[in-house]
């Protein structure tokens, strides 16, 4: 019998709005998605992908490269292979299916990161659901890359937040985001000097908001180490990670809280 099972917070978004008008192209990224799901499994955990729509998430091209894998080919192809073929990634699971089923059942949630998770997860109503249990029972939470931003998604009224920040009307966003659960937590989150070569080379065009400055609106104590290098923080049930670098270490801090959790410390 395995140590319990981990929910893993997937986007089905495909395209990201850019200012100006339109949309450019984003996705998840794989090595944040299948580096911790792999080294949960490898700790005794069950896990399980589940989206919005049920479907499996779309791929940021971006990140489908040996390079996300510390340059090891093998280890590359070990991650294209559990995504493509592992039954924990091909159930067709959604979010509410997961939540219908009862959210006592699960140990942990994980959510990774790319720029999808900021189309859809970020105000999506059942992500929010998930996480305002596993916060109201102290449960780990682990959020890698874009991936913090979903914490915006407890909110009851994220879409509008969301819409605010668009308008860019803070103070409207500042208002919406009162009681957060989240408010006070130390995180880091992807930076805006990360952000900015994928805005010139893939979007060609600048988001309208980065993740730091949205998660302090909300109210987060946010900090970011150096780009690309590795960064984590655990404050409270709450385990986020910078970057695409910080999956192996993101993983390791997520499986030694559900160790903590599971053996009552």
């Amino acid at each position: 019998m395995g140590k319990g099972k981990v929910v893993v917070l997937g986007s089905n978004a495909t395209r990201i709005e850019i200012q100006g008008g339109g949309t450019g192209p984003t996705g998840q990224y794989l090595n944040e998605t299948v580096v911790p799901m792999m080294a949960l499994v490898g700790a005794g955990y069950e896990v399980l992908l589940a989206t919005p729509s049920g479907a499996k998430p779309y791929i940021d091209p971006a990140s489908d490269a040996v390079q996300h894998f510390g340059g090891d080919e093998a280890a590359y192809r070990r991650g294209k292979d559990f995504f493509a073929n592992d039954p924990s990634t091909n159930q067709g699971r959604t979010l509410r299916s997961v939540i219908e089923e009862g959210l006592d059942n699960y140990a942990g949630v994980f959510a990774p990161g790319g720029q999808g998770p900021v189309v859809d997860l970020m105000q999506d109503p059942d992500a929010g659901e998930i996480l305002r249990h596993f916060h109201a029972a102290g449960k780990p939470t682990a959020l890698l890359c874009h991936g913090p931003i979903i914490s915006i998604s407890a909110l009851p009224r994220a879409k509008e937040f969301r819409a605010a920040l668009i308008q860019g009307d803070r103070a409207k966003a500042a208002e919406l985001a009162k009681g957060w659960q989240y408010a006070g937590y130390r995180m880091t989150v992807y930076s805006g000097s990360e952000e900015k070569p994928i805005e010139d080379n893939i979007l060609h065009g600048k988001l309208y908001f980065h993740m730091p400055e949205t998660l302090d609106l909300a109210g987060a104590k946010t900090t970011v180490g150096p780009d690309f290098e590795p960064h984590v923080i655990e404050d409270r049930e709450l385990i986020t990670g910078q970057n695409p670098r910080s999956d192996h270490p993101i993983a390791a801090a997520l499986i030694a809280a559900l160790d903590r959790k599971r053996s009552g410390v």
